[in-house]
């Protein structure tokens, strides 16, 4: 194994075509990414990684360092900008920890952002009405 599997990956997924990255999984592969839980499944990813670049109108990685912490598991930090919808502007740090098989597709895939801010925006808040002022009851 090497390094040279996380950079492939990423140049793919700069590409966002699904039927590239989908070579990456199989049906075994999981992969965490806030604020989702586990996905588990290529098809289960490649739907994932679907609403992820409908999401973004402009999304962007940058490996900037690369760790091996076996032969088959790496840790690589990233630095992610791009927009969200029309307008929104993204950036980020992630750290990614990720595992792959002999034959090189990733069995595991879980991803550190640094600032979680951005994905608590996107979520409603419930609105709570004060408490009316109500009399004789």
């Amino acid at each position: 194994m090497s390094q040279d599997l996380v950079l492939a990956f990423v140049r793919d997924l700069q590409q966002r075509d699904l039927s590239i990255i989908k070579n990456w999984f199989t049906e075994s592969s999981i992969l965490w990414m806030p604020p989702m839980g586990q996905i588990e499944g290529q098809r289960r990813i490649i739907a994932t990684f679907r609403i992820i670049f409908r999401k973004y109108s402009d999304i962007n990685w940058k490996v900037t360092e690369v760790y091996s912490a076996r032969p088959s598991r790496y840790i690589f930090s990233t630095d992610s900008w791009g927009t969200i919808g029309k307008s929104t502007p993204y950036k980020n740090s992630i750290l990614t920890i990720i595992d792959f098989d002999a034959e090189g597709h990733i069995l595991f895939l879980s991803d550190y952002f640094k600032d979680t801010a951005i994905f608590n925006m996107e979520k409603p808040t419930a609105v709570v009405p004060e408490a009316a002022n109500v009399t004789g009851l």
